[in-house]
């Protein structure tokens, strides 16, 4: 959410930067809330003079008593009631103008960086750079789902039974294989110096509303009916909730966070051969990455936090690339965003596996998530957040590109930095 002093004095600026985003039908957005927000910084001026005339009658009417004028003084009590009835419809006023001021602003995007390529789609997403050679082998890779029965890991038909379609059980080695990359994922972050934490897996709704979009919250959140929470899509979610209406001293910056959470998505699918499988599921686990600090470090631990996903994934043999998003790709909230997608050589092609966002003071505004200078000062604290590791599709790219085939038989190779969660085993056989 922007500053409303900075909608107000620079309209043209926020204009241009919807239509950067072609997203021209919130372009209205931005004349309602300057509206809005001239009725009720007008209606709070007419309701101050009417509290300071208050007081000021109010002592008048004191003095009068004072004197043993009781019939001027009940005149002026007379006023005092007429002015009480005023003042509470104007109070009801701005109430019912800040609410419909909150919730226009709430829809307008976040200013994106200068550096952020135009585009109106992820079509238009832009590559960065690619990390490994991309692997080629002399064998057909069957598809993941096969690949994972063929170690008796996996199985679809049983989750369809018992809680439907996007759903699975994990079973033998293939399980401990993703208990073992969210393990090594968690040390991986806490040996850059990150705190680890297990945060609540349901959040209120003034959580939702403050961490995304309603589109976003639409489109993601499973409600838990008769109450007021919401199953976490991402630990994100919960861990910036964490810090709402708080002061940090800055001397305390930044708070370098990596949370372990299962996640719940509606998702809708996708196209292709992402229809199938375990790519977009309704239930999965995930390692984040969450970083609150100053304004002015918020890029450097952007470029930090999506460098770290790289590390790790080559450290386990998987090539991949980093996707700059493009304007029209950015959530609302998002200031700049880069993919990390690994290589499928069963697809022969790229695929998300996580995504890094600087959302500059968008969550703490709406958050009240502040900071304190050692003058005093306060301000709004910079946010960002990155996958660590999300298993499912981390799986998938894991055994694809640490497939190997004799002629006979199917073996998955552990690279060595994970074998000491695997119980020191060097293959899957």
């Amino acid at each position: 959410m922007l500053d409303i002093k900075f909608v107000r004095e620079n309209p043209e600026i926020v204009k241009e930067n919807i239509r950067k985003k072609f997203k021209e039908h919130k372009l209205a957005l931005v004349d309602e809330v300057i509206r809005l927000d001239e009725e009720k910084r007008s209606a709070q001026t007419t309701a101050n003079e009417l509290r300071a005339l208050r007081n000021k009658v109010s002592k008048e009417i004191g003095a009068l008593m004072a004197q043993g004028k009781r019939e001027e003084a009940e005149e002026k009590k007379k006023l005092v009631t007429a002015q009480a009835e005023e003042l509470a419809a104007l109070e009801a006023k701005e109430t019912e103008l800040g609410e419909a001021l909150k919730n226009s602003m709430m829809k307008i995007p976040n200013i994106i960086d200068d550096s952020v390529p135009i585009g109106k789609d992820d079509s238009e997403n832009v590559e960065v750079k690619q990390y490994g050679e991309q692997t080629s082998v002399d064998f057909e890779i069957p598809y993941h789902t096969d690949i994972m029965a063929l170690f008796n890991g996996i199985d679809k038909e049983s989750a369809g039974k018992v809680a439907g379609e996007g759903f699975y059980y994990l079973c033998g080695d293939i399980a401990r294989l993703h208990s073992a990359v969210t393990a090594y994922a968690r040390d991986f972050m806490i040996d850059k110096g990150f705190t680890y934490c297990i945060p609540p897996f349901m959040i209120r709704s003034n959580v939702v509303t403050g961490v995304m979009s309603f589109e976003e919250m639409d489109a993601m959140m499973y409600k838990i009916e008769g109450e007021d929470l919401y199953l976490i899509g991402t630990s994100e979610h919960s861990m910036i909730g964490r810090y709402i209406d708080t002061i940090t001293n800055e001397e305390k910056l930044p708070l370098t966070l990596t949370s372990y959470s299962p996640c719940f998505r509606k998702e809708k699918g996708a196209h292709g051969i992402e229809e199938r499988g375990i790519y977009r599921i309704h239930q999965f686990e995930k390692q984040e990455m969450i970083v609150i600090c100053k304004p002015e470090e918020s890029m450097e631990w952007f470029d930090k936090m999506w460098s770290y996903s790289v590390e790790l994934f080559r450290s386990l043999d998987i090539p991949v690339r980093t996707l700059e998003c493009c304007s029209g790709d950015l959530a609302d909230l998002k200031v700049k965003s880069y993919d990390v997608e690994a290589w499928s050589p069963k697809q022969k092609k790229y695929f998300e596996v996580c995504s890094c966002s600087n959302l500059g003071d968008a969550q703490a505004r709406r958050l009240g998530i502040k900071v304190k200078d050692v003058n005093g000062n306060k301000y709004f604290a910079h946010t960002l957040n990155n996958t660590v590791v999300a298993p499912p599709r981390m799986l998938i790219a894991f055994l694809e590109n640490n497939l190997q085939f004799d002629g006979e038989k199917y073996s998955v190779r552990i690279p060595e930095a994970l074998r000491p969660y695997m119980g020191g085993k060097e293959i899957i056989e």
